[in-house]
This record gives C-alpha cells, structure tokens and sequence, in this order.
C-alpha cells in the first residue's frame, strides 16, 4: 500500500529538525468568494492546512542547505493553477540565485481545470526556470509521489539529474480515470507504476520516504561537488590536457613480458571482477541511475555517481557479468552512457569511462535501433565534453562497442586489458579464413596494454598480481587508487587535445 502524507509530513520526515524555513508568500489574483472556484479554493484550504497546492521553503538535509518544492494533493490534487505556478517559479528561480541544489516532490493530477488553458500553459514556464537552474550547474532532483500524472510529469517531474519515485506509486502522463472515461475500458494494469517505470529506464530507483534523505544525501555528495570545488559547469583548458601524475610504464616483468592470447583469456574468465566490483571495493558515495530516462534501460552499461577517494564523478562502464547475463551492449546502453556524458558536463564532474565488452551486440533489432549511430554520437561527445575525461579499460575492449567509450583525456588499462578492432577470432576469420588462427593475429595487432601504452593509447597500466579474477578486491583498490590520482586536477582538454592522442607517429 502506498503511503501518502502531505508536503508539511514530509518535510518533517526528510530534512533535519527544526530546519525548514518557509518561502511562500500569500498567492496573488485570487477569484473573489463566493463564487464557484473561490468556494473550491476555501475548501481545500481548510481540507489542506496549506494555502496552495505545493509548499516552498529550504532547509537542511545531513547538514546541506536544500531548498524543496513539494506539492499538497490535498489542495484541489495538487493541480497547477497560476498562482502554484508563480510559487514554484519563485521558487526555484530563489535556488538558482543563491546556488542551491534544488529538490522537487511533485504529487499532483495535473493542470487546474478550473482555470483552463491559462493554467496549462503554466507548465512551460516552471520548465524554463528548471532549466535555467541546470544550466547554472545546480543539481535537481526529484521524487515522483502517488499520483503523478497529467502536466506535471510532463514538465517539472520529467526533468531531475536524478529521479526516484515512491514504492507502488502511480506515474504516468495520462490519468486512469481519463483513460477509461474516454475509451471506456480501464487502463493496462501495472504501466503505470513506479516498478515498472524504473524497470524501463523511466526512473533510476523506486525509494520509500524514509530512506529518501539518506538516498539524496548520497547523490548531491558527489553532485554538489562541481560547483563546491568551483568546477560547474563544466570548465575547458585549451591547449594540451592536464598532466596529472606522471604516466608509468607496466612493473618490469609483468605486462611487457605477457602474452597477447594469454591476456585475452585471462580477460574472459567468468570470475574476472569488472565494474560492479570496483564500485563495490573501490568506491564510496555511490548512486546507481537507470536507464535513459526515456524508455529504455540498457542493462549491459552501468551509469552511477561515485566517488573515489576524496575524487566525485560521473561513471559510465560496461557491464561484463550484465553482458553476459543475457544483456550485451547495444543502442539503448550506449544512449545511457551519452546520458552520463551530458550529466559530467551539465554539473561540471568528471566523466570515468570503464571498456569492458566482448562486443556490441549484432542483431537486426540493433541496426535498426541506430548501432552504429550511437557509437559515432558517442565518441563525438567525448571527443568535446566540456567536461574532464579518464578511462579505464579493465578487461575485454573489442570493437566499436569499446571505442565508443575510449576517448579521454587521461587513458589507464588493467595489465591484461585489451583494444582491438574485433574479437581476435573474428578478425582471424577476414584475415586468414578461419578462427583458429585468432591467437598468431592477436600478437600481431598490438592489443596488449603494454603496446598501448608503448604507442601512447595507454597513459599508465594498473597491475594484476597476477591475475584479477585472483584478486578481485585487491585489484580493484588499486585500480580506485590510480584513479583517484588521476581525477586530482583532471582540467577538460579540447578535441585538438584528445585528438592528438591518435595522430600516428612517422
């Protein structure tokens, strides 16, 4: 059962005691009693114990100055009239001016029938202002709560940097009730519910409203920390990217000294630690998001918001065990990883990049989802993200679906990390005619860390004693250690800077 309390509740429950501070003022232009709607304002008034359909103010949260919109559906269903619209716009027009992170939680059936398309349109302005604050480099988020439907999930409740929404609630742009008025059958059961949203990529995570503070103060930790360190938005240096540590060839005797094929199958072994594990033993302040946000969900890509060490960024990795768990990387992962390219720039974090794919998938549903697209669309975003770039390629890194995620302004690679235009016994099968041959080409085609960081692909090696999937917590502190370092002064390069990295040498 979905647990509905008012905005006054949870402000209660969410923010640190005693910290609320209002910022409403009464609501202007209002219809004069006695008639129709003026009865129906006085009504909800007293049904509410608030003036209008959403509350605004700021306060606390673990200690952060937030500032909240949060919508009474008590009041008329916490529908949008012009006046809720002036609070809101108010309001977060407020949070941009004095740079505060700004969250939203919207309960609401929609625009205010009663004032008809004057009230509709009240929707585009509070999303200009919405915008204007993410174009400031200030995190927004939102907490989608039953119901929300109509022009509020269409506008301000569709815009977070971060979106979660109450167990059991009931999202979506057209209200049931509508539905089946209109057409006369109910609406398709279980569409509308937070589960299923998040199962779609609509939502990054379904969270109860007790676990909702500590569930945002994880995320605006490393969010907020752009415009802390005076990073946001994002800053570019031209000229060459920032050095960072010294780069560092492989230890003597380990990756100069291995064997292309033994790398590759050491790279495949199914107990081979890969992004999860390094956010799990690497990481801290973790917040996993969800898909695209716009229906799909591309499980073979893991897009977070982390930090490592005292280092905040965006991540974006390839999945190993959710490639191989029946999700292999495809058109609708590669769109969640541009959607973490635009929140590194939009918030002026970092981006760290994991390659760890056996391949993008090959099938016709691929091609025409736009495969090929999506890597080009990817690598011309990182190519000029306004936004500092470091890549890790800790394991398998074949074809296309590994060069999507490989431009960075600082590049390391797992001692048995590999690039190569194609799974080596695909390219055995053009060049030679058969797969067997796969190991002969692979030597030849210079896919070891060490010849990448010997043709400068690779800027440091992180080791494996021997073996990762030998020491999988070991190898991934130390892989959080380098890229820690690496994060620390990280300043965006241009596309002439990343570019050069491939300029062949004569």
């Amino acid at each position: 059962m979905t647990e509905r309390v008012g905005a006054r509740e949870l402000l209660r429950r969410v923010l640190d005691g005693g910290s609320w501070t209002s910022w409403d003022v009464p609501p202007a232009g209002e219809p004069e009693p006695g008639t129709p709607y003026g009865d129906d304002l006085a009504a909800a008034r007293e049904r509410a114990g608030t003036d209008e359909a959403v509350v605004t103010g700021e306060g606390l949260l673990r200690g952060r100055r937030v500032a909240f919109v949060v919508s009474e559906f008590r009041f008329l269903a916490g529908s949008i009239g012009s006046a809720t619209a002036d609070r809101i716009v108010a309001a977060v027009e407020r949070a941009t001016a004095e740079g505060l992170p700004l969250l939203a939680a919207p309960s609401s059936g929609g625009t205010r029938m009663q004032e008809g398309t004057a009230a509709f349109v009240q929707m585009a302005r509070i999303t200009a202002a919405v915008m204007a604050h993410r174009a400031a480099g200030l995190p927004y988020l939102v907490h989608l709560r039953h119901p929300t439907t109509g022009g509020v999930f269409a506008s301000w409740g569709s815009l977070g940097h971060v979106t979660a929404a109450e167990p059991g609630a009931l999202i979506g742009f057209l209200g049931p009730r509508v539905y089946e008025g209109l057409y006369g059958e109910p609406f398709p059961p279980d569409v509308q519910v937070a589960e299923h949203l998040a199962a779609k990529g609509l939502v990054d995570a379904v969270v109860g409203l007790d676990d909702l503070a500590e569930v945002a103060s994880r995320a605006l930790s490393v969010l907020c920390a752009g415009a802390v360190h005076g990073v946001g938005p994002a800053r570019r240096v031209e000229g060459p990217p920032s050095e960072g540590p010294p780069s560092k060839g492989p230890p003597s005797g380990t990756s100069a000294d291995d064997d292309a094929w033994d790398s590759i199958e050491r790279s495949r072994r199914p107990d081979r630690p890969g992004v999860r594990e390094l956010l799990r033993y690497g990481a801290a302040d973790v917040t996993l998001l969800s898909g695209t946000g716009q229906g799909e969900a591309g499980r073979g890509l893991t897009l977070a918001l982390a930090r490592f060490g005292g280092a905040p960024c965006v991540l974006v990795g390839q999945d190993r065990h959710g490639q191989r768990a029946g999700h292999p990387l495809g058109p609708a992962g590669l769109r969640v990883a541009r959607r973490g390219m635009r929140l590194a720039a939009e918030l002026g974090l970092p981006l760290v990049t994991v390659v760890d794919t056996p391949g993008a998938v090959l099938s016709a549903d691929a091609e025409e989802g736009g495969l090929a697209g999506e890597i080009a669309r990817c690598l011309a975003d990182l190519m000029t993200l306004p936004a500092p770039t470091l890549c890790l390629l800790m394991g398998e890194g074949a074809g296309g679906a590994a060069l999507a995620l490989l431009p960075a302004d600082r590049v390391l690679a797992a001692r048995h990390g590999w690039l190569a235009p194609l799974p080596p016994e695909g390219a055995s099968v053009i060049v030679h005619r058969t797969p067997s041959r796969a190991a002969e080409l692979a030597a030849s085609q210079g896919v070891r860390s060490a010849d990448l960081l010997r043709d400068g692909l690779v800027d440091a090696v992180v080791d494996e004693r021997p073996d990762a999937a030998d020491e999988p917590e070991e190898f991934c502190r130390r892989a959080s250690a380098a890229l820690e370092r690496e994060l620390s002064g990280l300043a965006a390069g241009t596309a002439a800077s990343r570019q050069a990295r491939y300029r062949p040498s004569r």
